[in-house]
């Protein structure tokens, strides 16, 4: 995998600044980058970034991409598999964890009173596997 990341050591990170909404999500979900990025054409890159709900908010149909994704429940909520309405669905707690690999269906996700997400995203040649 080609490293598309800087080396660095402890940056104070700005949890008030630097949020937006990624594209296909709906208003009251944003995320803030931290490092790296992904280029989906040439499909080479990673990048972790934080991804926060509003309370309340869910999606409405499942997402799917072309590559790995990695992702850790910090602190709130998060509902997965609810409906096109918000209903239904599994709660899961902080620090629960979840690796997807390219192809895999997941969502729609919804959260009650908030969460926030640390996701690791990234293309690789080499299938990888469990430790």
């Amino acid at each position: 995998m080609e490293m598309t990341k800087p080396h660095l050591e402890f940056v104070a990170l700005d949890l008030n600044e630097g949020w937006s909404v990624p594209p296909g999500y709906p208003e009251g979900i944003e995320e803030k980058v931290l490092c790296g990025s992904l280029a989906a054409e040439a499909r080479t890159g990673s990048r972790t970034r934080l991804l926060r709900f509003a309370p309340g908010v869910y999606t409405t149909s499942p997402f799917v991409h072309d590559h790995w994704e990695e992702v850790y429940l910090l602190q709130g909520d998060l509902i997965v598999g609810n409906d096109a309405n918000g209903n239904g669905g599994t709660a899961f707690q902080p620090h629960t964890y979840a690796c997807r690999p390219p192809g895999a269906f997941h969502g729609p996700f919804k959260s009650e009173s908030g969460c926030m997400l640390l996701e690791i995203h990234y293309y690789a040649n080499d299938d990888i596997t469990s430790m």
